[in-house]
């Protein structure tokens, strides 16, 4: 029986905080311990964090994003519950959330390992102890700040000058994000549990507009050569400005995102078919 569960849930959507709370209730009547806290608020997650056994996802798949974000560097598995409109990610509705809760918390389901990424930005003069990462779970992206200007990006992957990318901007994705931004800008699909990287431009003008599949040891280096003003995104959720000759450092991180799942392993490709239809579960 698990002991401590997380429950993040998205703050704008007023049902789910009422489902945090029903499923709160549902943990301690199973004699567990739950605390709830918003998706947004990552830093008061990450407290709250030590100790916890399972976290659920109340929302879409940004609030997911969120979560995995959270748990890091925690092996913490993730349970994601639907209330928004696409959910590529998430695994149960409300009602089926209710229900099943009580047989996870026995132990029940199977636990898929997804790849993330690790982002360092790299400035001239900046010192080692100022450089931060930053964790992603579907893509780190950089692009242009202002409409209708492109952004120069040279492009290396371990070491070695790709090409320079005159574009809207460039995405590196991990197999979950294959079906995000990446997908919508013309990349391929990769299964979930896929370890390899995609690199993407958006809107590329006159220079390579294919997406290219990278080894899941691929160390990628995104170099901002125009003075355009330009923006990294992380999951496209934080945004962090770049300056001309800024490098974004990009490669897979040593941590997983963990999520709970009831529905056998199989059920991807048919999911990938009715979510780009437009079909419910």
């Amino acid at each position: 029986m698990l002991k401590k569960v997380g429950i993040l849930y998205h703050p704008r959507l007023e049902k789910a905080r009422t489902l945090a709370e029903q499923l709160k209730e549902v943990i301690q009547q199973h004699k567990g311990q739950a605390w709830l806290s918003s998706a947004w608020g990552e830093e008061e997650a990450r407290s709250l964090m030590p100790g916890t056994e399972l976290v659920l996802s109340l929302g879409g798949d940004g609030t997911i994003l969120r979560a995995a974000r959270s748990v890091v560097p925690r092996p913490i598995p993730i349970l994601g519950i639907n209330l928004g409109r696409l959910g590529f990610m998430t695994e149960l509705s409300a009602s089926e959330a209710i229900e099943s809760l009580p047989g996870f918390l026995n132990g029940g389901g199977w636990v898929e390992e997804r790849a993330m990424l690790q982002a360092e930005i790299l400035s001239p003069g900046r010192k080692p102890e100022e450089v931060f990462s930053y964790y992603a779970l579907n893509d780190i992206v950089a692009g242009r700040g202002k409409l209708g200007r492109l952004v120069h990006i040279k492009a290396r992957v371990d070491g070695e000058l790709i090409t320079t990318y005159r574009a809207d901007g460039l995405i590196v994705a991990t197999a979950s994000g294959s079906t995000g931004y990446s997908l919508s800008a013309g990349g391929p699909i990769l299964h979930p549990q896929s370890q390899e990287l995609l690199l993407q431009p958006i809107a590329p003008h006159f220079c390579l507009a294919t997406a290219i599949i990278l080894p899941p040891t691929a160390s990628v280096e995104l170099e901002m050569v125009s003075d355009e003003h330009a923006t990294a995104s992380i999951d496209g959720q934080v945004d962090i400005p770049l300056n001309q000759c800024d490098i974004i450092r990009v490669k897979r991180s040593p941590y997983t995102a963990r999520f709970l799942h009831a529905k056998p392993p199989t059920t991807f490709y048919r999911l990938v078919g009715q979510r780009l239809s437009g079909q419910p579960n």
